[in-house]
């Protein structure tokens, strides 16, 4: 028994805890022991004897003149056989004997020891560990439990679970891993240090090993966005102009970023520098995918809009979604990606929804239908004309306080709104341009000379026809008309067999119709032979 004392000095420099801690601890299991063993309903303590170093258990009793609880009271001259100064009212310690406690009531004591030792070891170990999230640590594999790794980090075993492996990973008992520290729990199945392969974390710290700026604060890591095993992307801002800090990460030949591959086990990395501007920002973070624009939706929900090329659409998406998805996660914006012909689609049906929107029903007021029967049609759910021109009658009554009489009113209203748009139609169609095709005919004014001529006939030949007798009547064409009215006398020719028009000499025809431009040559009359010349034959 005299051992005792030693071994809880060397149980406690193993575990790494106070040794009045273990020492509490032995004498809870000791009590716990004794109670089980005696069943008595007396009030017994637990204390360490200096001389022997053994562990004693005591029994309190109170010193009273008459015992009337034996278990708790002791008669003054039964006190003085422990305590020669024991009075009435003091306390005195009857010893009990720890050598009758048995083999049950030793594994009690085992059990209680370990488990408050265990509880200890806990306490030690989430005070040392509880700031250090996020701290590189080397460990070795020292078993495997299940799809857990349980690993050595030399004070401490520390849990490696499954969800903090990376996919591509496995490990053998005795291989070496670096790891972060992802946290500490104090309680459950699984309490203590629990560390991690998948956290950005860790692809930050190799950054800060590998690259000498990066320790030195001289570049800074200011985002890291991960998906353990298949890729990573991680935003740095050079301090120093003078220092590229995308150069700086990625090394001469690439040499610093592919240890950090290599550690990895083959990860791939998108590297990228940092900018305050989120629309340069976001266009970075997507690469390698070339972005068309960037539109910021709602800056305080922190929402953006992409525009791509269409080849580029998947690039930017990604392989299920994982570069924009890694993208958003980087930046901390929500990433809304569309093509070019998307967009053009999107515009499309909102220019659409534009123009089949419809009037308002308060358009109507100008119409004479009232106020208040706006205001019920709108609060039963009609906010448009066309919406309430499509509407049968009986629909309409089916809405409160709208009867047979309100209904005739809606109906006017209606009618009155579309007739304004039909008046506007008639309008439109009667004004027609004089030189159209559409345009009314105007009679050419009667030929001072007589002049009969018509174009009846093949273009290029000159026929008579004693049925028309206006001249020029079918010419659709007002500048015709105006042109021989102001060079009649002029160009006026006078043959034996009747009354020719030669265009030759006319002026001002440049805006005659083709036909006429093909007939009228250069417009001398010595080049023109009788072909060219519109006539009326005998």
């Amino acid at each position: 028994m005299a051992s005792i004392y030693q071994s809880i000095e060397l149980l406690s420099k193993e575990k790494g805890i106070d040794p009045q801690i273990v020492l509490d601890a032995v004498k809870d299991a000791m009590l716990a022991a004794a109670r089980k063993h005696f069943r008595s309903q007396e009030e017994l303590v637990a204390d360490l004897d200096e001389n022997t170093g053994n562990i004693q258990i005591y029994s309190l009793k109170q010193v009273v003149d008459t015992v009337e609880d034996p278990l708790r009271q002791i008669s003054v001259a039964a006190a003085k056989r422990f305590n020669q100064g024991a009075q009435v009212g003091t306390e005195v310690r009857e010893p009990k004997p720890t050598e009758s406690l048995g083999r049950i009531s030793a594994q009690t004591a085992k059990q209680v020891i370990l488990q408050k030792v265990r509880e200890a070891e806990r306490d030690s170990v989430f005070s040392e560990f509880q700031g250090r999230y996020g701290e590189l640590v080397n460990c070795i594999v020292k078993r495997l439990e299940g799809q857990d790794y349980v690993v050595d980090m030399g004070k401490t075993e520390a849990r490696l679970p499954k969800k903090e492996q990376s996919r591509v990973e496995s490990f053998s008992v005795g291989d070496r891993v670096r790891c972060v520290i992802k946290g500490v729990e104090r309680g459950g199945k699984f309490s203590g240090v629990i560390v991690s392969r998948a956290a950005p974390e860790l692809v930050m710290r190799l950054f800060e090993q590998e690259v000498p700026e990066i320790y030195d604060n001289t570049v800074s890591i200011r985002a890291c966005a991960r998906e353990a095993g298949e890729r990573t992307k991680i935003a740095v801002f050079s301090r120093d102009r003078d220092v590229d800090s995308v150069g700086a990460c990625v090394g001469m030949k690439g040499m610093r970023v592919q240890s950090i591959i290599r550690e990895l086990r083959g990860e791939k990395i998108d590297i990228i520098e940092y900018s305050d501007d989120p629309v340069v920002y976001v266009t970075k973070a997507l690469s390698p995918a070339k972005i068309s624009r960037v539109t910021i939706l709602d800056a305080s929900a922190k929402h953006v809009e992409v525009v791509v090329d269409d080849p580029q659409l998947s690039l930017a998406i990604g392989k299920r979604g994982q570069n924009v998805r890694l993208a958003a996660k980087l930046v901390g914006w929500k990433i809304d990606i569309k093509s070019e012909e998307e967009k053009r689609r999107e515009m499309e049906v909102r220019m659409v929804d534009m123009v089949i929107s419809g009037a308002p029903v308060s358009v109507l007021l100008d119409h004479g239908l009232e106020e208040h029967i706006v205001e019920k049609l709108v609060t039963a759910g009609i906010g448009t004309v066309e919406r309430l021109g499509s509407m049968t009658p009986e629909e309409l009554e089916a809405i409160p306080e709208i009867d047979e009489q309100i209904v005739g009113q809606i109906q006017s209203a209606v009618v009155s709104f579309y007739g304004q748009y039909d008046a506007e139609d008639g309008e439109s169609e009667g004004a027609q341009p004089e030189s159209s095709e559409a345009g009314a005919f105007e009679e050419a004014p009667s030929d001072p000379e007589g002049v009969e001529s018509v174009i009846d006939g093949e273009p290029g030949t000159a026929t008579g026809s004693s049925e028309n007798t206006d001249a020029f009547e079918n010419i659709r064409t007002g500048v015709l008309e105006s042109d021989l009215a102001r060079n009649e006398a002029a160009h006026t020719e006078h043959s034996a067999k009747g009354e020719v028009l030669d265009l030759g000499r006319v002026e001002g025809l440049s805006s005659a119709p083709s036909t006429l431009h093909e007939m009228g040559g250069s417009g001398d009359a010595e080049d023109f032979d009788e072909s060219d010349r519109i006539g009326k034959s005998d």
